[in-house]
């Protein structure tokens, strides 16, 4: 790999080197490097891009890293990976995609990501959006993840996009058992007239099953965010969604929650915030001797921890 290849891997997948464990790597459209485990077989789809991932009952404190890269500008590609996780496993799962694009050619990446949880499984999944280039070419990121959680399964999400994609569409399903648990935290910044659209719908179908759904986003400069989420109680189950927004210049940002409840035991509750950074934060941390730039950078950090 180039100096260009390898700074996106760090950024998207924080790798310095190839990984322990399994993983798959691609790199504009072909795979660059693939390793397996006893546990953990990683397969090539036949019909179309992707690749399945399975993983056998049981397998504990195991990792997989699936990073995508885009170096070539104009490259556009979707793709479909399934994960296959057995009953009694607990793994983390390390996904994203970065975007170096310098010249004048739109790059997209879409990428269609749909996971079975087996019964008393536990997974971690950490997928993070990266763009970068000095052209006139737009980065596009278009991610879809779709989860179907068995009895007493769960699995924790955590999205980050803080830099460098114009345009992006998350779109999040879910359907959950009885017992089982949903996590989202997501955490996006948009700058100059970048676009993001967020999507989350989730059915709660089992009983005592929960999802906890939390965004938190900057919005800059003239870009515009939009925040949409859905849950549905169809059983004696636990919902939760909530979304913090920090506006700021000329940006514009959409919440948009809802809820159904289909069950009399069915909890549900939203939560929605937007606003400006507070003056008397900036002007405490300007009192310790940051400039206001400084302080900013300092509170929005923070706020997306």
């Amino acid at each position: 790999m180039d100096k260009i290849e390898k700074n996106l891997l760090e950024q998207v997948a924080g790798l310095h080197e190839i990984p322990a464990g399994a993983y798959n790597i691609r790199s504009n459209g072909k795979m660059s490097g693939r390793n397996v485990t006893a546990n953990i077989d990683i397969i090539t789809k036949e019909d179309k891009q992707g690749i399945d991932i399975k993983i056998k009952p049981g397998t504990k404190k195991e990792s997989v890293h699936i990073p995508v890269i885009l170096s070539e500008s104009g490259y556009q590609e979707m793709v479909y990976n399934d994960f296959y996780i057995g009953e009694d496993c607990d793994v983390t799962i390390i996904a994203g995609c970065g975007i170096h694009n310098c010249g004048v050619d739109t790059s997209k990446h879409a990428g269609i990501h749909t996971f079975y949880v087996g019964k008393n499984a536990k997974v971690r999944y950490v997928e993070k959006h990266y763009g970068e280039g000095d052209g006139n070419g737009e980065r596009i990121m278009n991610p879809m993840t779709v989860v179907h959680l068995e009895e007493n399964a769960r699995l924790e999400m955590e999205t980050t996009q803080i830099k460098g994609i114009d345009s992006t569409n998350r779109i999040t399903k879910g359907d959950l058992k009885a017992g089982a648990c949903l996590e989202v935290y997501e955490k996006i910044m948009t700058h100059g007239k970048q676009y993001a659209r967020t999507e989350f719908e989730v059915d709660l179908d089992g009983e005592n099953c929960s999802a906890n759904v939390i965004s938190r986003s900057v919005a800059r400069d003239a870009s515009c965010q939009e925040f949409f989420s859905k849950i549905n109680g169809n059983a004696a189950c636990a919902g939760h969604s909530e979304c913090d927004a920090i506006i700021m210049d000329q940006a514009n940002v959409t919440a948009s929650p809802q809820l159904t409840a289909n069950h009399v035991e069915a909890g549900l509750i939203h939560e929605a915030a937007i606003g400006k950074i507070a003056g008397e934060q900036l002007i405490k941390l300007m009192t310790l001797g940051l400039t206001e730039q400084e302080a900013e950078a300092q509170i929005i950090s923070g706020f997306l921890k």
